[in-house]
């Protein structure tokens, strides 16, 4: 038997981890930090590097903006992670008993308090590199809070999956705002103009990331999970996701442009994007495992491409 990701599903009866190796299994299956760690610090690292050259600054970027830029944001995702254990807990339950939470690994009590204590860290990191910065910080709070109760209309949310993406993908924007904010903030006080390009291309990189890692190939498919292959069905989602990267792109040339290097960010997008839209032609052919992982692989090199073109461009490329 395998999970939707294509691995196997070990139905032997392993004994459960215990103490700390119990939450090395849990970040190993639910967060993985080898994965999600780069993309991370890409997206904050980017966050404030464009910050900084949208002002004009000049000299080195400011440290300590990134290290709670990136600690921020990692806890962030953490509690996304763990909102999404306690919002899809009764189908977990039902339709995939292997995952961590339903198979007893860890509680749901356990990851709230640890939801709690990733808000207190984000807190003082706030507070560390200025106190008022914590007002910026209430506003991807509280829309993370909203989305952990599905914007108390669960059961209509749900039920329209088109809305459920494009309401859930502003966590995305916001956090990122709170992230140059750690250098706008903090040297000038204002946000930079040009700064909603820049917001815009993040909201659709989620997006990407979120359709790509739903895509999936016929045989990969499992009862109770609403991909974006079953709902959409294969040729859409394609679409779908390749749209997404195309208006993600779109704006981040724009949001390159405000910092003049316009042109070898739309190289570097123009690229992956092709490849991409390559990849998609032989999936929608040929649909596998290894294709479906393919597309997920590509929407994190999408990111990666996109974020990092954006922070490091303007120091390789000075003068556009």
């Amino acid at each position: 038997m395998t999970r939707g990701d294509g691995s196997r599903i070990d139905e032997t009866a392993s004994p459960t981890p215990t103490g700390l190796a119990r939450w090395w299994t849990y970040q190993r299956e639910r967060f993985p930090l080898v994965q999600h760690g780069p993309l991370i610090f890409a997206f904050s690292f980017c966050a404030v590097s464009y910050s900084h050259h949208l002002r004009g600054a000049d000299g080195r970027l400011n440290g300590a903006a990134i290290a709670v830029a990136f600690g921020t944001a990692l806890l962030f995702f953490l509690q996304l992670r763990i909102a999404d254990e306690f919002k899809d807990f009764e189908e977990d339950r039902r339709y995939r008993p292997y995952r961590a939470v339903p198979r007893g690994l860890v509680t749901l009590r356990e990851l709230g308090m640890i939801g709690v204590a990733c808000a207190v860290l984000q807190a003082l990191l706030a507070v560390a590199l200025k106190p008022t910065l914590i007002l910026w910080l209430l506003i991807p709070w509280t829309y993370l809070v909203l989305m952990s109760k599905e914007f108390f209309v669960r059961r209509w949310i749900v039920d329209r999956p088109f809305t459920y993406l494009w309401t859930h993908m502003f966590i995305m924007p916001l956090i990122d705002l709170y992230a140059t904010a750690c250098d706008w903030h903090v040297a000038a006080g204002a946000a930079p103009r040009g700064l909603g390009w820049f917001l815009g291309a993040s909201y659709f990189n989620g997006v990407v990331i979120e359709v790509g890692r739903k895509i999936r190939a016929p045989g990969d498919e499992e009862e109770g999970v609403r991909t974006y292959t079953v709902l959409w069905g294969r040729r859409c989602a394609l679409l779908a996701w390749l749209g997404a990267m195309s208006i993600s792109g779109a704006m981040g040339v724009l949001a390159a442009r405000r910092v003049g290097v316009a042109i070898p960010v739309a190289i570097c997008l123009g690229v992956v994007l092709l490849a991409a839209a390559a990849l998609a032609g032989v999936f929608g052919r040929r649909p596998t495992t290894g294709g479906s992982k393919c597309i997920e692989l590509a929407s994190g090199v999408w990111t990666l491409a996109l974020y990092l073109s954006l922070g490091v461009g303007p120091m390789l490329w000075p003068n556009g």
